[in-house]
């Protein structure tokens, strides 16, 4: 009896990599691996990831499907993981920046836009013939409405109440929690190799206190602002904006809070009052599973780097 040719599907991320092999006849294995390093190469990271779950099967991975955090297509060549895994059966390769494999698992094939939003924020619009990319360009020049520009923007109001150049907020206290002497967290935090998540973990404080506290709910109004620009310049970019009904999906811990949530609808429906808000179907280690089947038409199709042999 002839056997499905396995698969592996992965999501790699900074803080994480999970993957997923498919057995073929139907059962799936879950993996988890420590995060992508930026200062190191990809492929061979990804190569890794093969092996290590090569290494628990005697039968051959046939194809590997990844979206990657920070792929480029133009800089990421998918034949040298081919050849990397050739040891271990790979034939074929889709890789794809993770906005990619969020945008498939929350929407599938369907026309609309996925705002992605946790400790950063990357969203991605998709037309009939056009893929509109919005930010994600990392926290230093980019990230608006994110977990972290959440966090930055309460640490900042912190500061500005203690020197007397903005309003008393509820955030005092909560920073206080971590620094005694405000004066001294700022350097603290430059030391800190892991700031932009210490930042970002403000980010539930925020959306805690946005009830009670004027200036916490400010900072919430501006992050949903920001993340309804995205979407409706994604759509706009796309032609998906002259629907009465555009499609949009918002994922990603952010959005998962009501305060910020309700304000990003409103948002969307200031604009379009029919607007069709939906959830996620799936996650985006279902997405880079879809690259692999992904239609020949789809205007996706030029984002997914491809090797087959």
């Amino acid at each position: 009896m002839s056997v499905e040719p396995r698969s592996l599907t992965i999501d790699a991320g900074q803080t994480g990599i999970r993957a997923r092999l498919h057995t073929g006849d139907g059962k799936s294995f879950p993996f988890e691996f420590g995060g992508i390093r930026t200062d190191s190469a990809l492929i061979p990271q990804l190569g890794d990831v093969v092996a290590r779950v090569a290494s628990t099967t005697d039968q051959p991975i046939f194809t590997v499907s990844a979206g990657i955090s920070g792929f480029s297509k133009a800089e990421t060549d998918p034949g040298e993981l081919r050849a990397y895994g050739s040891a271990h059966g790979v034939h074929e390769v889709f890789l794809a920046h993770d906005s990619v494999t969020s945008y498939l698992g929350a929407l599938g094939d369907e026309l609309g836009v996925v705002v992605a939003a946790g400790t950063g924020v990357v969203t991605l619009a998709v037309g009939a013939d056009d893929v509109a990319r919005i930010d994600g360009w990392g926290n230093l020049i980019g990230d608006a409405g994110s977990g972290y520009w959440l966090g930055r923007a309460a640490l900042d109001a912190v500061m500005r109440a203690y020197d007397g150049r903005g309003p008393a907020t509820a955030l005092s206290a909560v920073m206080r929690r971590e620094f005694p002497n405000l004066e001294m967290a700022y350097l603290d935090l430059q030391a800190d190799p892991l700031r932009v998540s210490r930042i970002a973990a403000y980010s539930r404080q925020v959306t805690e206190l946005a009830a009670t506290d004027a200036v916490a709910a400010a900072i919430c109004d501006g992050a949903a602002a920001e993340l309804v620009l995205s979407a409706a310049t994604g759509l706009r970019r796309v032609g998906e904006d002259t629907r009465p009904s555009p499609v949009v999906c918002g994922i990603g811990g952010v959005l998962r809070a009501p305060e910020v949530s309700a304000r990003f609808e409103q948002g969307l429906r200031a604009l379009w009052p029919d607007v069709d808000i939906r959830p996620a179907i799936a996650n985006a280690l279902d997405g880079a599973e879809y690259l692999s089947r992904l239609a020949p038409t789809s205007a996706l199709r030029d984002r997914i780097a491809t090797s087959i042999g």
